[in-house]
């Protein structure tokens, strides 16, 4: 089975920047396209960023300029760095990847991390 272990995240000031990692861990797998999506309160889960594994990015307008993604191969760890961060990108934090492993291709999810912007 695989896993996605999910760190970084926290209280930081407007402006402010974080790091987001996310770590796939098991055995005979390989990993397609990673993202990032968060949630905030009263909304619905949204794709914030992805990354296939060739390094093709793909971002949602809001935080073009501001975030980050990448990638570690071999590491197989995502990254997402969040720079001049806004109260509005205040949010749960989720990783997901798509991976193959024997022959089949399932939708893995990391646990959540809380990002809060505030002063």
């Amino acid at each position: 089975q695989v896993q996605l272990v999910v760190s970084g995240g926290g209280l930081v000031q407007p402006g402010g920047s974080l790091r987001l990692s996310c770590a796939a861990s098991g055995t005979g797998f390989s990993i397609d396209t990673m993202g990032w999506y968060r949630q905030a309160p009263g909304k619905e889960r949204e794709l914030v960023a992805s990354i296939t594994n060739g390094g093709t990015t793909n971002y949602i307008d809001s935080v073009k300029g501001r975030f980050t993604i990448s990638r570690d191969n071999a590491k197989n760890t995502v990254y997402l760095q969040m720079n001049s961060l806004k109260p509005e990108d205040t949010a749960v934090y989720y990783c997901n990847a798509v991976i193959k492993r024997y022959g089949y291709q399932s939708n893995v999810w990391g646990q959540g991390t809380l990002v809060t912007v505030s002063s």
